[in-house]
């Protein structure tokens, strides 16, 4: 159950040309189950472990919304993709459907031999309708008629006729019928909404004994549906939904007003063709072949599951209080250096400082906006917002800062997928407080993670700079790891400066980027630079390493790069948590690569880039992945850490995660997602470790230590 056969995708690991390449999608789908393999780990606490399902499920969703669609619609039009790689739609489709179909019977195997039977020991019981007493069958029927009843919309299916429409990632419930007069012909099918959409999944029910009991509103629909179709039996009832494509579809980004056409095409989102129907796997054919017919599918836009669909529903799987089954709390420490010393903007001054999210408090980024909107000597503030909480303090000081006469602008991206009508909104509301709104770009999104602040002195106006690595996002700092520096060195604030002035005006800068690496300027080459640079190192018989950090690597040029790197004897480590075009330790091209991927509780999000570089470790945090996108269409910035201090604490970092040898998985040409088990005495799972490490540093740091 712990792997899925990759053997058939060998062509979906070359290029063209024969340079070992795993294509993106089969690479990511191999992640996904890295995130399915912690439903399966034991030691997992068990409702993190449903967690975990929800996860998967959530990721699966948004692939097949985007990535998937992107590969029917080329499949469609007869289209392939770049020659350089030379992968047809056609076999990368059939190999996302059989992968995810064999996903997805391990998924029913852990849910229901694994997931259900160990709830029960904890006197949890997820019940069927089978299952329920006089009592809970009482209250099933009762719930259904005062709750459900307005939402299930029950209709015959029938062949030729207008047929109905499937919401997007709604839940239905098809039926089949056999009607009770055997003379009024053959069996008939049917369809109701499961209202998931308008109640909770899990209903706790009424129990005469210990603990609790639950069903899911799927098992109230098949309870009650007899009720909505009398003069039938109901033979069986089987689970569908349709997943539908989320792509924009902006015929001409470079013409007319671009915001009206993402707000039009949002509005098109909801409605748009098929990219994935899910059944239960326990449906017969004739019914699957009926339904094809009727919503107008192919046998590539189908897909079994168990069941039950939606499972990203498990994110509000009920506790019950039973905090001994999450994990133990790492409440997110405080860096006091920033969040209680008096004067905020002298602490900058005096010294860069780095958090490292969620293991320190997000506070002082918010702290850093709150004493700019209200401090008298801040003339101007700017921010590039990406993704933003819905509730965000950020935001709101931002308005007040208005309120006071300062200048505000925000770059907003609202081509931020699925995030698109969340910044339209911020932007509307913002430009009603009075902050200067800039949008998108044609053709380019902007994802770097920078703020700036202009403070009148005694010696001057100063710039204050954050750049970080993760988005101005109060709540997913809890969950993801970034790393954000607090600076008013003049070598980054100035740079930063001229990339709003860059975002303001779409002017080229005058001066070129000596310290940033910016996307659509120096970031391309900047990188392959510092990769010639240790390749020459090797070839004279010198020290040459790179340590890489990131989500993903997809683009061809800098894995080429890689290789040329790796042929010349640089040592190169990374760790990628998601897609990883590389294929490591392959004999002739990637001897000297090697490649870990780390899936745990909290999600890993930071871009390190380490060389060597002669013994001077030259070290930059990046928003940037090194995927076509990022590297070719972005502004992104990649920033140098010179702080010495901040330097050795980033490389014990890197460590501690390449040490892991708890959920570190290895990353391999034959996808194995095998634990990464060294021989190392001391178990060490890197991110229980960072919290521990960045506790001793800020009680090194705490007033009054030595």
């Amino acid at each position: 159950m712990n792997t899925i056969d990759f053997s058939p995708v060998v062509q979906l690991t070359k290029m063209d040309d024969g340079t070992p390449f795993i294509h993106r999608d089969i690479s990511w789908l191999s992640f996904n189950y890295r995130v399915l393999q912690e439903a399966m780990d034991t030691t997992v606490p068990l409702l993190e472990r449903i967690k975990f399902l929800a996860i998967y499920s959530s990721n699966l969703d948004e692939f097949f919304r985007v990535r998937m669609a992107n590969h029917r619609n080329l499949l469609r039009l007869g289209k392939k993709t770049k020659k350089e790689l030379n992968m047809d739609p056609k076999v990368v489709v059939k190999e996302i459907r059989r992968i995810v179909n064999l996903q997805q019977e391990v998924f029913s195997e852990v849910f229901e031999n694994m997931i259900v039977p160990e709830l029960a020991n904890h006197n949890i019981r997820l019940l069927r309708r089978l299952d329920l007493d006089d009592q809970q069958i009482e209250f099933v029927e009762n719930f259904f008629q005062d709750h459900m009843l307005p939402f299930v919309q029950p209709v015959l299916l029938v062949r030729d006729r207008i047929r109905p429409f499937l919401n997007n990632k709604a839940l239905y419930m098809t039926l089949w019928l056999k009607p009770l007069d055997e003379d009024k012909g053959e069996p008939q099918y049917a369809l109701v909404k499961i209202p998931s959409d308008h109640l909770q999944r899990f209903i706790v029910l009424p129990s005469s004994g210990t603990g609790h009991d639950l069903i899911m509103i799927d098992d109230i629909v098949r309870h009650s549906v007899s009720w909505m179709f009398p003069g039938y039996e109901i033979i069986d009832t089987y689970s569908i939904k349709l997943t539908r494509d989320a792509e924009l579809y902006i015929d001409d980004e470079f013409s007319g007003d671009l915001i009206q056409k993402i707000k039009d095409s949002l509005q098109r989102r909801h409605v748009g063709p098929a990219s994935r129907f899910v059944y239960d796997r326990s449906m017969p054919d004739d019914l699957l072949e009926f339904l094809k017919e009727v919503f107008d599918l192919e046998k590539l836009d189908t897909l079994r599951e168990g069941r039950y669909h939606n499972n990203f529903d498990f994110f509000k799987f009920p506790d019950f209080g039973m905090t001994h089954l999450k994990n133990p709390p790492m409440p997110p420490l405080p860096y006091s250096a920033l969040e209680d010393v008096g004067d905020f903007w002298e602490a900058i001054r005096d010294r860069d400082h780095l958090i490292h999210v969620p293991y320190q408090s997000y506070e002082a980024v918010v702290r850093f906006f709150e004493e700019a909107s209200r401090d008298p000597n801040v003339t101007h503030i700017k921010i590039t917002q990406y993704r933003v909480a819905r509730k965000s303090r950020i935001m709101q000081a931002l308005m007040e800062a208005v309120k006071a006469g300062k200048q505000v602008s925000v770059f907003i991206e609202v081509k931020a997928r699925f995030d698109e009508e969340a910044n339209l909104s911020w932007g509307e509301r913002l430009e009603q407080a009075g902050v200067n709104v800039q949008y998108s770009f044609p053709g380019v999104k902007v994802h770097a993670k920078i703020a700036l602040v202009r403070r009148l002195e005694e010696a001057g106006p100063v710039l204050y700079t954050y750049l970080s690595t993760g988005n101005f996002h109060e709540d997913t700092a809890k969950v993801y790891s970034d790393f954000g520096l607090f600076t008013r060195d003049e070598r980054l604030s100035n740079e930063v400066a001229r990339v709003f002035s860059f975002l303001e005006t779409v002017k080229v800068p005058p001066a070129p980027f000596e310290h940033l690496l910016v996307g659509q300027f120096n970031l391309r080459t900047k990188l392959e630079q510092l990769i010639d640079y240790e390749i020459e190192q090797a070839r004279q018989g010198n020290k040459a390493e790179i340590i890489l950090k990131m989500n993903s690597i997809q683009d061809a040029k800098m894995v080429k790069k890689l290789y040329e790197a790796s042929q010349a004897g640089v040592r190169i480590k990374m760790i990628i948590r998601g897609i990883c075009s590389v294929v490591p330790e392959i004999k002739g091209f990637s001897e000297n690569i090697q490649v870990i991927s780390i899936v745990d509780r909290f999600l890993e999000h930071a871009r390190i880039f380490h060389f060597h570089h002669s013994g001077e470790e030259l070290l930059y945090l990046s928003s940037a992945d090194w995927m076509v996108r990022n590297l070719s269409y972005r502004v992104e910035a990649a920033f140098p850490v010179y702080d010495l201090a901040l330097k050795r604490e980033i490389l014990d970092y890197i460590q501690i995660q390449l040490n892991d040898n708890v959920k570190s998985r290895i990353v391999d040409i034959e996808f194995s997602n095998a634990y990464n088990r060294n021989e190392a005495d001391l178990a060490i799972r890197s991110q229980i470790e960072t919290y521990y490490y960045v506790k001793r540093k800020m009680e090194q740091w705490a007033p009054g230590t030595a």
